[in-house]
C-alpha cells in the first residue's frame, strides 16, 4: 500500500473525518449503555461472544480506521461525482451502524438487530466497492470493519436462536 503524504492543509479534513466516525460510535453507545448492564447480561450467548471491554476496544479502532478511510476518499475532491456518491454510501452505512445499536440494544430485539445488521453488511460492502474506485487504501481500511460486522452478525443470529 502506498499512501499519499498527509499535508498540513489536509489535517482539518482528517480530524473531522475521524471525529464524525467516533461520533457515530458515541451515538450508538447511547442505546447500548443501559441495556449492556441490564438486559444483555441476561441473554444466553454462544461460546465465542467476546467480553464487553474487547468489543469497545475493537469499535474504537474500527471507527478510527473508518475515519481514515473517509478522509482518503474526501481529499480526492467533492467536485468528483464518484467521491460524492461514495461518501453518501459511507454516510448511509454509518447511520445504519447507529441504527443497529438502537435496534438490538435500544429495542432489546435480536431480530430487529439481525435485520439491520444484514443491511449494514451490504452497505459496508457497497462502500468498499465505491471507495476502491477512488482509493484502494481507503477500501482496504474498511476490510477489518466488514470482517467484524460479519462476526457480529453471526453473534447476533446466535443470540436470536439461543433466546427464542
Amino acid at each position: 500500500m502506498e499512501m499519499k503524504t498527509i499535508k498540513k492543509e489536509d489535517l482539518p479534513k482528517l480530524i473531522l473525518s475521524i471525529f464524525v466516525c467516533q461520533g457515530a460510535g458515541v451515538l450508538g453507545s447511547i442505546f447500548t449503555r443501559s441495556s449492556v448492564s441490564t438486559w444483555y447480561p441476561t441473554l444466553a450467548k454462544p461460546w465465542f461472544a467476546p467480553p464487553g471491554w474487547f468489543i469497545a476496544a475493537v469499535w474504537l479502532l474500527l471507527f478510527t480506521l473508518m475515519g481514515l478511510s473517509l478522509f482518503l476518499v474526501w481529499r480526492e475532491g467533492l467536485g468528483r461525482t464518484a467521491v460524492k456518491d461514495a461518501i453518501y454510501v459511507f454516510a448511509a452505512q454509518l447511520g445504519v451502524n447507529i441504527l443497529w445499536s438502537a435496534a438490538f440494544f435500544g429495542l432489546q430485539s435480536p431480530l430487529a438487530g439481525l435485520i439491520v445488521i444484514a443491511l449494514l453488511w451490504l452497505l459496508i460492502l457497497l462502500t468498499i466497492i465505491k471507495f476502491r474506485s477512488i482509493s484502494r487504501d481507503a477500501s482496504y481500511l474498511l476490510v477489518p470493519y466488514i470482517i467484524w460486522v460479519s462476526v457480529a452478525a453471526y453473534l447476533n443470529y446466535s443470540i436470536l436462536v439461543l433466546n427464542p
